[in-house]
């Protein structure tokens, strides 16, 4: 039996993600296990639904198993990001392929950049050009000397996060092997909805501007369509709605205190601190803070670190343990064949009741008390009550409380 495996967000998931679910299975009769984020994206968003309703979505479109990627990995850089979701799918023991999408069509290409990235001299190179103020991937441009064709492949954020996956895939010696599957359609950023395939940025922002809402039949699933018309402009959530609990966050912490948070740096916290004085709300502070050496991306990931107190031996630990558990979210009736041999390969154990390994009240205790497995899911289900202050109507899930989904 064939297993492949797709590291996603879904948010939300559209037909640029429906065609690449079926490219795998127009290759073979695989099975698809989807790791996907939470409540918060790579970007340090909140996503755009919850993370039961992806999930689901995913499932009626073509997913077999959908998985959470803990908070601690899912809410990082592309590397991070990439090594945790990799990482949890080799710890499965059943998954054969992996399956991304990338704007490069040529895997040896990628492949050759991802070998060059461990090398000594070209780590050093990096940090050096980091340190200097430049972004990841202008660092590695730069680092690797490359040529105007091969830069400006590098700058696009589906090869970088190709690149990323195959990196890790080599660094766990792992025997699943690459599918690369080239991208279709609208570009990673583009705004615009044309055809029948766009960015979910472009989707996302129909929906917050309620514009061209007509449009999005065309560029998503029925699943996906059911799932949007549910859901009011008034339901989405918004980051703005966590301005003022950030801001007195800041009020009330001492420098020590910000100094530990993971992300905060070469004082950064005084650069918050100040521009948080005239920021009006949460974009205006990230757009305020952001700088050539700090992208906006990382800023709003700081922030979540900052109201979530996720301070920088927490993180060291969960990047040298990897993901400790395989939390369901939902599953297909095909998925639900083989959820007895993930049981049986994986190293990890799978959770399908979150207090059967943490409970509101163990959650309240020191953190240095709690194991690592119950950090790590402590900070997922913190992430889902956060994002439920970003919107105007409390869901009714929570992780203590809501079972994975099983289609029927």
């Amino acid at each position: 039996m064939n297993v492949t495996g797709i590291i996603a967000e879904y948010n939300p998931f559209h037909n640029g993600h429906l065609y690449q679910i079926k490219k795998i299975k127009a290759q073979d009769e695989s099975l698809i296990i989807a790791v996907m984020s939470g409540s918060f994206t790579q970007r340090g968003e909140a996503a755009i639904f919850d993370k039961w309703q992806r999930a689901e979505t995913a499932v009626k479109s073509g997913c077999d198993i959908v998985l959470e990627l803990p908070f601690a990995f899912a809410c990082r850089s592309a590397q991070d990001f990439a090594r945790g979701g990799v990482t949890l799918l080799n710890r499965l023991g059943i998954v054969n392929q992996l399956a991304f999408g990338a704007e490069c069509a040529d895997l040896s290409i990628l492949q050759n950049i991802a070998l060059q990235l461990d090398d000594k001299a070209f780590q050093e190179k990096l940090h050096a050009h980091i340190a200097s103020g430049l972004s990841y991937a202008q660092a590695i441009s730069a680092a690797l000397d490359l040529d105007t064709e091969i830069t400006a492949l590098i700058k696009q954020p589906n090869n970088i996060l190709a690149i990323e996956y195959l990196r890790s895939l080599r660094l766990l010696s792992s025997d699943i092997r690459p599918l690369l599957i080239p991208r279709q359609g609208a570009g990673y950023h583009e705004e615009k909805i044309n055809g029948n395939l766009a960015s979910a940025t472009a989707i996302r922002h129909a929906l917050y501007r309620r514009e061209n809402l007509s449009d999005l039949k065309a560029v998503m699933p029925p699943a996906s369509q059911e799932l949007t018309s549910q859901n009011l402009t008034s339901q989405l959530p918004k980051m703005n709605r966590l301005y003022l609990p950030l801001q007195a966050k800041l009020l009330t912490s001492n420098l020590p205190r910000l100094q530990n948070i993971y992300g905060i740096n070469e004082g950064l916290e005084n650069r918050i601190l100040d521009c948080a004085k005239t920021a009006d709300n949460w974009q205006e502070l990230i757009q305020a803070v952001t700088t050539k050496r700090y992208p906006a991306s990382r800023i709003a990931r700081t922030l979540l670190y900052l109201l979530m107190n996720i301070d920088k031996d927490s993180i060291a630990l969960f990047d040298q343990t990897g993901p400790l558990y395989a939390r369901l979210l939902a599953v297909s009736p095909q998925g639900k064949t083989i959820l007895r041999e993930i049981k049986a390969q994986s190293s990890l154990p799978l959770i399908t009741k979150t207090s059967q390994y943490l409970t509101t009240t163990k959650r309240r205790e020191v953190q240095t008390d709690l194991t690592p497995l119950e950090q790590m899911l402590r900070l997922d289900t913190l992430a889902t009550e956060l994002r439920q202050l970003t919107c105007e109507k409390k869901s009714p899930r929570n992780d203590f409380q809501q079972s994975p989904i099983f289609i029927r």
